[in-house]
């Protein structure tokens, strides 16, 4: 029997459906909740370098404005398509409900590959983008706030802002417009590596619950478990970065040329070099080539984390995956039927629609910065390194014990805005895993961690719409 193939929307709206039956919610309702609110397609035309005229194909998708403003990334990709960007947005949605940022979920687009553009031509399309999303009130601190996806970063971000600010001259919240933009024009520090860290926050949560694990047939905790990363891009990278610090062992990295394998554990960074140098993760020393990229996500381990495209587990492959935990780090990794074979198999999938908000989640810090106007961390570092000095040095003097100077060190230390960010990251990601957790628990007839966390999210959106009142 072939798969059903689903439109990347029709995936979201067939786990929302899902989801549904376990609320409350009157139909209409849930109708409202998950239909996207404004949907806008543009063509524009730039000049490229060699003189020629070419038109853009571009979109900017708003799910949800039970929250203003919505939040989303924006991702140059030659897939791009109006269903791929609806479906991102209702993610957002409720990605931002699970992990109480209040935001309305968002997404955009634009139809290109930016390796076949030059720097100037990119920051021409980013400008004229920006633009036409001024145009039509598409962006703005309060309105709808965009953010890096696949394909576009800290760079493009800054002419993002750079576009807004010329366009709202003497408007002080302006550089809260869009997020992910480098430091010294309003970043946040923490920002880069935001979703593979919290990536690794909320597996390293599940994996600490005993009940989950006993029911798996593994230890708690991350150390010593084989992690298997697909994908060596920023979130790839950051996860498998977390998880060796920690003490996991990621025995498998791949990437679209293929897959390494290595039993007693590889390091991202010597990988990263060694692609950067060879142009291709293959051949690394000590590690065995895999002949597909495919083949590392049928391999033995205790981890996979799905880091780069949709749909890379399927209905013809779900069956050979060996992994007892999935953590989607990417976007709709898993088709629906993928998800009915691997919870028949009792493989435990840890669902994008939380698992990879780190981004978003540091986005709204920085969000928060720009509008508070004052970096976290300036007002209290210093208070608290003096206080911490303080009550150290009276229990040396109480005890007459000196601590030895990496201690000192530790606990003198006032907090940087790197340390405030990761904090509330991990605080975040706790807190919305053992929400989830805890709905799946409380109702035996949810069948997996995916409708759980669709649970929780309708609710809360549901729970906003009906205070609003917007429905006499």
């Amino acid at each position: 029997m072939s798969e059903q193939t689903y439109s990347f929307f029709e995936s979201v709206t067939k786990s929302f459906d899902k989801a549904a039956k376990f609320t409350t919610w009157e139909q209409g309702l849930l109708e409202q909740i998950k239909e996207c609110n404004a949907v806008y397609q543009m063509k524009f035309p730039i000049r490229r370098d060699d003189g020629s005229i070419e038109v853009m194909e571009a979109y900017r998708v708003q799910h949800s404005h039970h929250k203003t403003p919505c939040k989303g990334g924006i991702r140059f990709s030659d897939e791009v398509n109006q269903d791929e960007v609806m479906a991102l947005a209702a993610l957002m949605t409720y990605k931002c409900a699970i992990v109480n940022v209040p935001f309305g979920g968002g997404k955009g687009g634009i139809k290109i590959n930016p390796r076949k553009y030059s720097a100037f031509e990119l920051q021409k399309i980013t400008r004229r983008y920006t633009a036409e999303l001024i145009r039509k009130n598409f962006i703005g601190p309060g309105t709808d706030v965009p953010a890096p996806d696949y394909g576009t970063g800290e760079r493009e971000m800054a002419w993002i802002l750079d576009t807004y600010v010329s366009m709202h001259p003497g408007e002080v919240d302006a550089m809260g417009c869009v997020t992910g933009k480098p430091v010294s024009q309003g970043g946040v520090r923490g920002r880069k590596e935001a979703t593979g860290l919290g990536v690794f926050y909320g597996v390293r949560e599940v994996c600490n619950m005993p009940h989950l694990m006993e029911k798996l047939g593994l230890t708690t905790g991350v150390v010593s478990k084989r992690v298997v990363v697909q994908g060596l891009g920023n979130v790839g990278y950051h996860t498998a970065k977390f998880f060796r610090e920690h003490g996991a062992k990621v025995v498998a990295i791949a990437e679209y040329e293929g897959a390494i394998f290595k039993e007693d554990g590889l390091n991202e960074e010597e990988v990263f070099q060694h692609r950067k140098a060879t142009g291709s993760i293959l051949n690394f020393p000590g590690a065995v080539n895999l002949a597909k990229s495919g083949d590392a996500l049928e391999l033995e381990c205790d981890i996979l984390i799905p880091a780069a495209l949709e749909n890379v587990i399927n209905g013809s492959n779900a069956a050979n995956v060996k992994a007892k935990i999935i953590g989607e780090a990417a976007n709709g990794p898993l088709t629906p039927e993928a998800d009915e074979i691997l919870v028949a198999k009792g493989v435990l999938v840890i669902p994008d629609m939380y698992l990879n908000a780190g981004g978003v989640t540091v986005s709204y810090f920085e969000w928060l910065k720009n509008l508070s106007h004052v970096r976290y961390g300036r007002m209290e570092k210093r208070f608290t390194e003096n206080l911490n000095r303080h009550i150290l040095g009276q229990m040396e003097e109480l005890t007459g014990k000196q601590v030895n100077a990496v201690e000192r060190k530790f606990i003198e230390h006032g907090p940087d805005e790197v340390d405030l960010v990761y904090s509330g990251l991990e605080e975040t990601m706790v807190e919305a895993t053992r929400e989830i957790v805890n709905a799946w628990r409380s109702n035996p007839a949810i069948p997996d961690m995916r409708t759980a966390a669709y649970v929780v999210a309708i609710n809360k959106v549901g729970t906003s719409y009906a205070e609003l009142g917007i429905f006499p």
